[in-house]
């Protein structure tokens, strides 16, 4: 399956930029904006259709938006003056993949545990438990298994949670919805280049609409 990457540089002098990357619910702003660069009626989740994942962050030159699809994006539909923006391939990339390779890993994802019913009923917990700290770097490197990755090198920190409303079907009123964020960095060897592949274009964890669950990879060029 063909996979692509956009960077997007935004123009912070934009209205629209501003208003997609501030606010208590940028991260849903965001995400209908991204979702503008593909076809429209494209059924009920064209989110996972088209296999979009996001995801923002700093760096030295400025906020970048990272972009990452299955289905090419059509970048004219970025408001005029929403800054620069280009998209490349990541068949190349996803093709070299080979066990015992040595990657640089980054994903801010959405840690969490969902305990069993007896155990919400008994500590009166929700249904879903955000993770944080040691618990999350624990979970991380669960996850990082089960995508054909042996870290190597291990950091994180906390990242400001993202926050949206919804409408469930027949609720009388919007839900309030929050996924606790934690940036992971490392270093890492593959293990089974399949499952990494899989990972990197299904994303991991939940929150995937609010800019969670973006895998990104790059080569190690020196020995670590």
């Amino acid at each position: 399956m063909t996979a692509w990457l956009t960077r997007i540089a935004p123009d912070q002098r934009s209205r629209d930029v501003r208003r997609d990357l501030n606010g208590t619910e940028a991260a849903v702003g965001l995400h209908r904006r991204l979702m503008t660069l593909f076809p429209s009626h494209a059924g009920k989740d064209p989110r996972a259709r088209f296999g979009v994942l996001f995801r923002v962050e700093d760096t030295p030159t400025g906020v970048h938006i990272l972009l990452q699809s299955t289905h090419e994006p059509d970048l004219d539909q970025l408001p005029t003056g929403y800054g620069k923006a280009d998209t490349r391939s990541l068949d190349t990339l996803l093709g070299a993949l080979r066990p015992g390779l040595t990657l640089h890993y980054r994903c801010v994802a959405s840690a969490v545990r969902k305990p069993g019913a007896t155990t919400r009923r008994l500590y009166n917990l929700p249904a879903v438990v955000p993770l944080h700290g040691a618990d999350a770097d624990e979970w991380w490197l669960r996850q990082a298994d089960t995508a054909g990755l042996k870290p190597l090198t291990h950091h994180s920190h906390p990242l400001e949670a993202a926050r949206g409303t919804r409408t469930p079907q027949n609720a009388p009123q919007q839900q309030r919805i929050q996924h606790a964020r934690t940036q992971f960095d490392g270093t890492a060897a593959i293990t089974d280049p399949e499952l990494l592949r899989t990972k990197i274009t299904d994303g991991i964890g939940r929150g995937k609409a609010y800019g969670c669950g973006l895998l990104t990879i790059a080569p190690a060029r020196e020995p670590v």
